[in-house]
């Protein structure tokens, strides 16, 4: 069975991004980019892949993604139908309708449902859990691992990173890396 990983960013106090989405304010230094580049590749947008020089980087971890339409909007706006062309994409939405790509499945069936039968396909990858809070408020049960890039900033309001019905759900701290920015990298398991 395949796991799935929900590779966030978050503020101190739990937060995704701010009350309009935004994630600009969430420090990035050299070493946390290199970090990301050169451990997960796959989680950077295709955009940003060959930006960055890792356009043909091979999958370590994930060849799937899953993601909520609040995630998925910021590309469409800019004219992205694909934000993860070198993955499989899965978007989870009751009102988007049609896929606006061929190779995006825009799907309003039960998160639940469609997360179980990608987990039980034959693949040596796993699966990346995009965001955002709602989405993985309904997929808590499904999550498997967390890498939370924890940002040293309080936002005060805006995105959590779940919404979901009190529901103690431990984990195991598996990893910790730490970066000039502040940030720190935790990566957890379930137990």
């Amino acid at each position: 069975m395949r796991e799935m990983t929900y590779y966030i960013g978050m503020t101190l106090d739990g937060f995704i991004a701010g009350p309009g989405d935004e994630v600009d304010f969430l420090p990035v230094s050299d070493d946390h980019t290199q970090h990301m580049k050169d451990r997960y590749p796959e989680v950077l947008p295709t955009h940003a892949r060959q930006a960055m020089g890792v356009a043909d980087a091979p999958h370590r971890h994930f060849d799937t993604v899953v993601m909520g339409r609040r995630t998925y909007d910021p590309a469409l706006e800019v004219g992205i139908t694909n934000p993860y062309a070198h993955l499989r994409t899965v978007v989870f939405s009751r009102s988007l309708g049609e896929s606006a790509d061929p190779k995006v499945e825009v799907t309003a069936a039960d998160p639940v449902t469609r997360v179980r039968a990608l987990k039980a396909e034959e693949s040596p990858y796993g699966i990346y859990l995009a965001g955002g809070g709602v989405l993985a408020g309904a997929l808590l049960d499904e999550i498997d691992r967390m890498v939370v890039k924890k940002y040293p900033v309080v936002a005060g309001a805006g995105i959590p990173a779940f919404t979901a019905d009190f529901r103690p759900t431990q984990l195991a701290l598996e990893e910790v890396s730490t970066f000039d920015s502040g940030c720190a990298v935790l990566t957890y398991a379930r137990r």
